[in-house]
């Protein structure tokens, strides 16, 4: 009779509230893994193109080197390229254009950035960033068309610059010992707005509590950028220096348009990237052209992984 009662008593005062947290912590389990479902779900659309366009056709190309009809030759075909007489000036144009645009890149963004960001108390801000970012809206070969009236003394807005500095024509300031500052110049004017923009929100990630106390400290303007933003922002300037080197060293588009406009006076194989299309598309080499392909590759590679070293891109805070 006591049994029966007891299994048919009232539950226990208290009880539900000790299976809660059970029941909570399998209901927070639950909707974890369905977000985890769905972030897997975002990325495998990024993971298809990645493959499709990135991975299948590298692995391809690396194929491609390593073979000639077919067969296995090893490295011949990157023996051939290098020894190529337009191999070495190629380096040379490329490696001189990195270096210039690189170099100007991170000087100026940086100083750029740290000026609007210095501005935003005063309302410019805003202003600064969209007059630097419209640049960056015209593509590439529309950019270099823009550029041929630019260089051309005839008709340029600044051809008084042109003229003090010995140009008359457009053949002679396209001469080939000019180019790399050249397309330094023309990457910058396209690409510097944005990483203006990236770089400045970087700077509204710096504590105001440490700029404060900065100030408070004496520190002027100098000094805080080199001892508190600049640090703060070697992650960001790292990640840039990575992405433009993968650009620059693309270098394309500008060299052939401009080979096409001087009428020969730019040669079609200045850059690296026309050599390889000269060399698939001319030649009917495309073993050679897949062999330049991945020495562009591999040095990149070697190039960004310095960067991301020296930049403690991956390292936490």
């Amino acid at each position: 009779m006591a049994t029966a009662q007891q299994s048919g008593a009232a539950p226990v005062p208290g009880a539900a509230s000790l299976r809660a947290p059970g029941t909570r912590t399998a209901r927070h389990g639950s909707i974890e893994r369905s977000r985890g479902r769905m972030s897997y779900l975002f990325v495998s659309g990024y993971t298809v193109l990645l493959f499709t366009f990135g991975l299948a056709p590298t692995l391809y190309a690396a194929y491609l080197s390593l073979t000639k009809e077919g067969q296995f030759v090893g490295f011949d075909n990157f023996v051939q390229v290098i020894q190529d007489f337009r191999f070495g000036p190629a380096v040379l144009h490329v490696a001189l254009f990195v270096l210039f645009w690189l170099a100007g890149l991170v000087l100026f963004v940086v100083v750029l950035s740290l000026l609007v960001h210095g501005l935003a108390s005063r309302g410019l801000s805003t202003g600064l960033r969209f007059v630097y970012y419209i640049p960056g809206a015209l593509a590439g070969a529309s950019s270099v068309m823009l550029w041929l009236f630019v260089l051309d003394p005839t008709v340029s807005p600044v051809s008084w610059v042109l003229h003090a500095m010995g140009m008359q024509t457009f053949v002679q300031t396209v001469s080939p010992a000019n180019l790399p500052v050249i397309f330094a110049i023309i990457a910058f004017w396209t690409g510097a707005g944005g990483w203006i923009v990236v770089l400045y929100g970087a700077l509204n990630n710096v504590p105001g509590e440490v700029m404060e106390a900065a100030k408070i400290d004496g520190a002027g303007r100098l000094r805080t950028a080199l001892s508190i933003q600049l640090p703060m922002m070697r992650k960001w300037i790292s990640y840039m220096a990575v992405m433009s080197l993968a650009a620059g060293t693309q270098l394309f588009v500008e060299p052939r348009i401009l080979s096409q406009a001087s009428k020969g006076v730019v040669p079609v194989d200045y850059s690296l990237n026309q050599l390889a299309y000269l060399y698939a598309f001319k030649q009917t080499d495309h073993n050679g052209s897949a062999a330049i392909a991945i020495l562009l590759l591999v040095v990149s590679l070697g190039l960004s992984m310095f960067f991301v070293i020296k930049g403690g891109l991956f390292e936490r805070d």
